[in-house]
């Protein structure tokens, strides 16, 4: 089967939260709809958690799951370094004064790696499935 490359799937999402982090800039500075001070970062988490359950799907498709694995960290790394950044240029605001949004990608990255591992594991249960043979119960005494 073929799927995305993580770098690309990351490439993707950055680009669209780059958008949607524009547009909310140019709506504010033109005063057409104004937006929050704390928009550009709740789009970097957004985009940031859309990564990381779109990229654990994807992950189902891999035929090395230990390249796909090392190829999603970097991705997912260079990904939430680019959205942080990206908001912290749009809003003026630094990860560290944007209340909770700190804890917000702390769990997402969390959950990031749960993502992974639970595709991982049902990955490996569907293989062990396809290899039994299931004819009928074995009978206990």
């Amino acid at each position: 089967m073929t799927y995305i490359q993580p770098i690309k799937q990351a490439g993707l999402v950055f680009a669209g939260a780059l958008l949607l982090m524009f547009l909310g800039w140019l709506s504010t500075v033109s005063n057409i709809l104004p937006t929050g001070k704390l928009y550009a970062w709740s789009i970097a988490t957004a985009f940031t958690l859309m990564f990381a359950l779109l990229n654990s799907l994807m992950s189902l498709t891999a035929d090395n799951f230990a390249k796909y694995w090392g190829n999603s960290m970097y991705s997912y790394m260079a990904l939430a370094v680019g959205n942080g950044l990206a908001a912290w240029g749009f809003s003026g605001i630094p990860l560290g004064e944007a209340e909770s949004f700190r804890w917000i990608y702390f769990v997402i990255t969390v959950g990031f790696l749960v993502f992974l591992s639970m595709a991982n594991f049902m990955k490996k249960i569907v293989q062990f499935a396809e290899r039994e043979e299931w004819n009928q119960p074995k009978r206990r005494k």
